[in-house]
């Protein structure tokens, strides 16, 4: 299982990727899963992927190679794409080919084809763009409402995304965001782990800002993760206990509040002589 997440906001793209493949908990592996296709200044475009490694990378061997037009019988790569969308379809056409040479081998061994792609990057004079590939070739976009996508082992990272992210998040900000629902992830599913590939994307650029490593021990993000876990603990402990009856510690309700509450007068207590 791995982890991806590519934000398209206001002032660029962020995207960062986990590097953790296991075939069992005896056999685990790093893999680079973030891949770049740049001319800089002319296009820059990143590629993260999840699911079976055999058939991602089956998919990005065919991209760099180039896939054969059925028309002109020239190969087309995603230096030659006039667009984002066009190369969006192209990522589409190389997923669907090696389902065309390996899907039936796969499910004769009752392998799924398990591969999604995150897209994103902007060609010069064009607008930035991201896309998430599905294992049918499909696809769908980020927009302003939605200025993230996830693939892979997405729900524990997901809590953060909603609360934090929006379209005029910016990148600095952004990236901090991104790296918290990585850490929130990796403390939930022992599949996610480092080190952390992530690029930075400044609109207009067409050349990255930053492409980086995360190794274990890195200074920033322990620190990130230890202020995270802090916070957290901070914040929960500040909000006050719940005033349901019955609760140790609690204070319970009292007769006008219990009133709203219930829509009824509380109970009058039997008094004994």
């Amino acid at each position: 299982m791995t982890y991806c997440v590519g934000l398209k906001l206001r002032d660029g793209l962020v995207m960062i990727s986990d590097t953790r493949t296991n075939a069992g908990i005896d056999n685990i592996s790093c893999f680079r899963k973030l891949h770049l296709f740049c001319d800089p200044g002319e296009r820059c475009m990143a590629i993260a992927s999840s699911g079976n490694l055999s058939i991602t990378q089956s998919v990005i061997s065919l991209l760099t190679e180039g896939l054969t037009d059925p028309e002109s019988g020239k190969k087309r790569t995603l230096m030659d794409m006039p667009t984002m969308f066009k190369a969006a379809q192209l990522v589409g056409a190389a997923v669907r080919e090696v389902y065309r040479t390996d899907g039936p081998s796969l499910e004769q061994h009752q392998a799924g084809f398990d591969v999604a792609l995150l897209l994103g990057g902007q060609i010069r004079n064009r607008r930035m763009r991201l896309f998430m590939i599905y294992s049918a070739g499909n696809f769908i976009e980020a927009t302003g409402d939605t200025p993230y996508l996830q693939i892979g082992e997405h729900k524990y990272g997901k809590p953060i995304l909603d609360r934090a992210i929006t379209h005029e998040t910016d990148l600095a900000e952004a990236l901090k965001i991104g790296l918290i629902s990585m850490d929130s992830t990796m403390r939930s599913n022992l599949a996610v782990g480092l080190p952390l590939d992530l690029m930075v994307l400044r609109e207009n650029a067409c050349q990255p800002e930053l492409v980086h490593r995360i190794h274990a021990g890195d200074p920033y993000f322990e620190d990130l993760r230890r202020s995270w876990s802090e916070a957290l603990r901070a914040s929960h402990q500040a909000i006050p206990q719940p005033p349901y009856k019955g609760i140790a510690g609690a204070p319970g309700l009292d007769k006008k509040t219990a009133r709203k509450v219930t829509g009824r007068k509380p109970p009058r207590r039997k008094v004994t002589k």
